[in-house]
């Protein structure tokens, strides 16, 4: 069969549901999908709008926001085409596409995150040389790297993945093309490819995250030397934020790999990564509003401008 791929579709299979669920879980994802865009959109659109946001952490934040909402567009609409009409297939570029795309946006997240960290920690121990340490020109090249790292991640697992032959089954056990769904289709020998996923999983689980840990136990260090409980407690607020989101992703991330071993493992995976692209990118936004005083101040500086503008 020489590389010739013959499968030109495929079909999702999603999750194992009567049409009553379904449609429940229809009418529940698509109202968590606009809460995803809106609330991603909101913190994108007041970090451009106020001048007062216009800083490292939130440049940053916005380059999250970004990802997130790409996140959700990525694998949410199929999801949702899917529960209401199971059957519907989706193209075999199409498929690849949404393979590389989540790799993309995991990888540049997960990258994200760690310039975010390491910006806490310039801010929080280095405190009078923030502005050097963290000057415009570092915070675009941080972003761009993390986004071109992120791409050429994926790019080596397109790669691998696209010479492969598809002639059985058409039926993908997941939500979205996920690779190693994808990778049980194959017709050839895809060890190579399962290698590489497990690889490329580490690396950007476990590299990140050990420099997460390190940026946050000299953080720790730095805001314990802090005489005033005030000042601990300001200090500590800037963190808060970012640690929930890390704690968020990385523990949905690590989940995936390391359990759930018992019962059905395939399908238990299935709703954590569910969790991982939709709920996640759905929380971080509230967390960012519900525990940041200038998000909520940008809010209401923005609303107060548009009602004086209406009287007048």
């Amino acid at each position: 069969m020489g590389n010739q791929t013959s499968v030109t579709q495929f079909i999702l299979l999603g999750f194992p549901l009567g049409p009553r669920m379904q449609t429940l879980l229809f009418a529940l994802f698509t109202l968590f999908y606009a809460f995803t865009l809106l609330g991603n959109g909101t913190i994108v659109g007041l970090i451009c709008l106020d001048s007062r946001l216009q800083t490292p952490m939130y440049f940053f934040l916005s380059h999250l926001a970004i990802v997130d909402i790409a996140y959700a567009c990525n694998t949410v609409p199929q999801m949702l085409v899917n529960l209401l009409d199971p059957a519907r297939p989706i193209s075999f570029a199409g498929c690849m596409t949404q393979t590389f795309l989540f790799l993309t946006f995991a990888h540049t997240e997960c990258l994200l995150l760690v310039v975010m960290s390491y910006d806490r920690y310039a801010a929080i121990c280095h405190p009078l040389r923030y502005t050097t340490i963290m000057n415009w020109r570092i915070c675009i090249i941080l972003v761009v790297t993390s986004w071109v790292l992120g791409v050429l991640l994926a790019l080596v697992h397109l790669v691998l993945l696209l010479p492969l032959s598809f002639c059985g089954s058409q039926k993908v056990n997941h939500f979205f093309c996920e690779i190693i769904a994808v990778l049980k289709l194959a017709c050839a020998d895809t060890h190579i490819n399962e290698v590489m996923v497990l690889a490329g999983a580490v690396s950007v689980l476990v590299g990140p995250f050990s420099s997460i840990v390190i940026s946050y136990a000299h953080i720790l260090c730095a805001i314990l030397k802090i005489q005033s409980r005030q000042g601990r407690q300001k200090a500590f607020s800037t963190c808060s934020s970012h640690l929930c989101v890390v704690g968020l992703f990385y523990g949905t991330a690590i989940a995936m790999y390391i359990g759930p071993q018992q019962g059905n493992p395939n399908e238990q995976k299935k709703y954590l990564l569910l969790f991982h692209s939709l709920f996640n990118p759905m929380l971080n936004p509230l967390i960012y509003s519900l525990r940041n005083k200038d998000v909520k101040s940008a809010l209401k500086r923005i609303l107060r401008k548009e009602d004086t503008s209406r009287e007048h």
